[in-house]
């Protein structure tokens, strides 16, 4: 028996989507399996004797925007399901029982169960509450029972929707309103139209001051709450604009999104937030998922408002549900690590993973304008920093000179940025193309007669030619350039249906280790296309394996789908392990790279606001470059634009999620050893973390690793013995702690690091003065007196300015 709390948006838009169903071993449907039909009732379907399946279609209908407990149960031959549907105050009660002709047969030790959609079968549009699977006992309620578990009440989805239900009656009685008044006033000849394009962003209209004809009397539906009072105005002024033609709200969702977004940035300050907080779930409730994701992002760290991590996840349902690729990326976060209270769900959060990561493959084959090349910058790398251009920068310029001078280098160079948005270059397909066309005709560079050839096969920003696209990639293939066999091996697959020469080129690529080989192999292996042998799952398994190792979006996504399932026989489940591949694929989504493009280039136009505010809104999606940046910006506080307070908790808490990455960066763990030595508020100090965290950083060669333990040292605190047995020095547990601080700052001195020569020598120096002073003191008088007076107290000064700071001479 199992029972599952559902909330129905919308009937399926097929013939049935998935409300629960189980997968047997050989991918087919076993007991038990719960559809949804298109019309709004429960198909249920069980597995009999073999060969034999059955299913009934229940009486009643599950209906829309209500909570529903659907329990059922099996007994023996007869199934039971009760439906009990809650909506305020009012509980609806549905029951019927279905008996079988033959014996029901449920083995729920085989394949596994799927809540919602799946592979071969869409889910159903709404969202899940509890679901609980009773294997060894009955469900402890009755079936008219149907107490709201907590989460429900605490997410309180019902009290969204209905509050924005009113909100959305009121703006459209107020379009319809201003929209007569408005025809009215254009029918007199008294006002003013403009060309009609109501779904297109309203903010630059808002933004045109224009005066609106005045009446000296208002009407009933005119008047507006004093927090709905911009909503409305704005309402008005479209109306007027476009001469009393219909707006759709839609397009007043997205004006108050630019317009919340236009007061924020010219505020820069978290300040400003609050009084814009309101205006942001109001453009939400009109469908714009932009500002429930920055809503939601804002409930969640708290900056500028109440910190509510109950709304911020109730937000990221909501444009979750519009499918929104950023709320799909921030639940799957939430879920991965169990944040903001939730349980860690390895399942859940592949699931969410899952649809972004399928997405991202879609999306990279379609660039659009409001996609952008993910790239991994960190603030504090300069050298990275200084590459960014856009079209008018001189790096950009000097490469276009290059280009035209005939280096092959510079004309990929433009091309891939052009065409992926690429180091702060807008995307521009056409442009892209006519550079790949120079680079492939002029210059016959086999890397741009390979881009050339892709884009005339696929028809990006050129018309599509797949004779000319075919003769380019021969002419790359023959130049050595590995990708350029793939994309022939495609072409006999996809074109000609030619699967042994297709085959033949893959071998040779794959040998070659071109991921894209690896995986069209696999898939090739698991259609049963590989001329010759038989369909084999086992064999794809392990070319979907070489190509995520190699770096293969796709190959990473079907890898991950293999492993949350596992293949009986061969393949063990390891979800964990596939949610990883499917967030590192996710991340290469190009709705992600547009955020962090705003992000970066408002910290090159010195807007560290606007900065922070967009790099949060990528690190809640677990984005860890996201994460260290926003540390960072808090860490810096140009400007004071933050709140002390605020900006200590918000190093703690990025810094922190940084550090728990596959491969942090050596900054954040020394930066996070800091905030341990220090403690602040409710943390107390905590010497044995901050070694730690020190320790991490000497073990990656960072010499102000090294500083910093010797630092602890000084202090008079102990290193514990399982550091030193890990920084190799264990044998100096027990040594004087003279020879340990001499051991440990002749590391910082001798690292590759040429900044780190002189502090660590000064430090070592110092090390060697004290203990020249303590074994000769009598001896040394004068020499003391200069040494103290000229050197220790000068370094005392330098080694406490530079605790817990980069060691640099500046």
């Amino acid at each position: 028996m199992f029972s599952i709390w559902i909330f129905v948006t919308k009937y399926c838009q097929e013939l049935m989507c998935g409300i629960l169903h189980h997968i047997d071993s050989h991918n087919n449907y076993a007991t038990p399996t719960v559809f949804l039909t298109d019309s709004g009732q429960l198909h249920i379907q069980v597995n009999g004797d073999p060969g034999k399946s059955s299913a009934f279609v229940s009486p009643f209908k599950v209906p829309l925007s209500e909570w529903c407990r659907l329990n059922v149960a099996l007994h023996g031959r007869t199934v039971s399901i009760s439906m009990v549907c809650t909506y305020k105050e009012q509980r609806t009660v549905r029951f019927t029982e279905h008996t079988w002709g033959h014996d029901v047969v449920l083995d729920d030790t085989e394949g596994y169960l799927v809540i919602g959609g799946g592979k071969y079968i869409p889910g159903v549009e709404g969202y899940f509450g509890p679901v609980v699977y009773y294997r060894n006992r009955i469900s402890p309620y009755s079936q008219s029972e149907a107490a709201v578990p907590e989460v429900i009440k605490k997410v309180n989805l019902t009290g969204w929707l209905q509050t924005c239900q009113g909100f959305r009656l009121e703006m459209n009685v107020k379009i319809s309103g201003y929209s007569l008044k408005a025809k009215q006033r254009t029918e007199s000849g008294s006002g003013l139209i403009f060309p009609l394009d109501t779904c297109l962003d309203a903010f630059h209209q808002w933004m045109v001051k224009q005066r609106l004809p005045s009446d000296s009397q208002c009407e009933q539906w005119e008047a507006a709450d004093p927090h709905r009072k911009l909503a409305a105005k704005l309402v008005k002024l479209l109306a007027f604009k476009y001469g009393g033609r219909a707006v759709c709200l839609a397009a007043v969702g997205r004006a108050l999104y630019s317009l919340s977004l236009h007061k924020l940035v010219r505020g820069s300050s978290n300040g400003v937030v609050s009084r814009i907080f309101p205006v942001l779930l109001q453009a939400g409730c009109l469908a714009d998922n932009r500002a429930l994701h920055m809503s939601s992002v804002l409930c969640s760290t708290g900056l500028g408002v109440q910190k509510q991590p109950v709304k911020a996840w109730l937000l990221a349902l909501l444009a979750a549900q519009n499918d929104d690729r950023l709320a799909l990326l921030h639940l799957g976060h939430l879920h991965h690590l169990g944040l903001q209270g939730l349980p860690a769900d390895p399942d859940l959060a592949y699931a969410y993973y899952a649809n972004i990561a399928k997405q991202t493959t879609v999306d990279r084959e379609n660039p659009t304008p409001q996609q952008t090349f993910v790239e991994a910058v960190y603030l504090n790398n300069e050298g990275v920093l200084n590459l960014q251009t856009n079209e008018d920068h001189h790096i950009f310029q000097w490469l276009k000179l290059q280009a035209r001078r005939g280096t092959a280098e510079a004309e990929q160079a433009i091309a891939r940025m052009l065409f992926w948005g690429q180091q702060g270059v807008s995307p521009n397909i056409q442009e892209a193309a006519r550079h790949y066309r120079r680079g492939a005709v002029q210059l016959e560079d086999p890397v741009s007669m390979y881009d050339y050839g892709i884009i005339l096969l696929q028809g990006q920003g050129v018309e599509k030619d797949v004779p000319k696209a075919i003769s380019f990639l021969r002419k790359a293939m023959d130049q050595g350039f590995v990708p350029a066999i793939n994309a022939l091996a495609w072409y006999y697959e996809q074109f000609k249906q030619d699967y042994k020469q297709a085959v033949q080129l893959w071998e040779q690529a794959d040998l070659l280790e071109c991921p894209e080989a690896a995986f069209n192999l696999g898939v090739m292996y698991s259609q049963g296309l590989y001329p010759g042998k038989a369909a084999n799952q086992y064999m794809a398994y392990k070319y979907y394996l070489k190509s995520a190792q190699r770096g293969h979006i796709r190959g990473a996504t079907f890898l991950a789908n293999i492993w949350t399932t596992g293949m009986p026989g061969f393949v063990n489940r390891r979800p964990s392990d596939a949610v990883l591949w499917v967030k590192w694929a996710a991340e290469h989504n190009g709705y992600l790279g547009s955020v962090l493009r705003k992000a970066l280039d408002s910290y090159l136009k010195n807007d560290m606001f606007s900065s922070l505010l967009y790099y949060m809104m990528a690190a809640e999606l677990g984005y860890v470059p996201a994460q260290f940046n926003v540390a960072y910006l808090c860490e810096q506080n140009m400007g004071g634009f933050l709140d002390p307070v605020y900006g200590l908790h918000c190093m703690w808490r990025y810094y922190n999620l940084t550090i728990q990455s596959q491969d942090p960066d050596t900054y954040a763990i020394i930066r996070m050893g800091d905030l341990l030595y220090d403690g602040h508020d409710d943390r107390q100090r905590d010497l044995f973390s901050a070694a730690q965290m020190y320790k991490l950083a000497a073990l990656r060669k960072k010499p102000q690793g090294w500083y910093n333990l010797g630092l602890l040292a000084e202090e008079g605190y102990r290193l514990p013995l399982s550091i030193l047995i890990d920084l190799g020095l264990s044998e100096l547990y027990l040594a004087d702690n003279s020879l340990l601080l001499s051991a440990l700052y002749k590391r910082c001195r001798d690292s590759e690091d040429a900044d780190s020569y002189l502090p660590c020598s000064l430090a070592l120096f110092h090390v060697y003065l004290q203990s020249f002073q303590k074994d000769y003191r009598a001896a040394v008088k004068f020499s003391t007196a200069v040494a103290v007076v000229a050197a220790p107290t000068l370094l005392f000064v330098i080694i406490g300015l530079l605790r817990r700071r980069i060691l640099s001479l500046n």
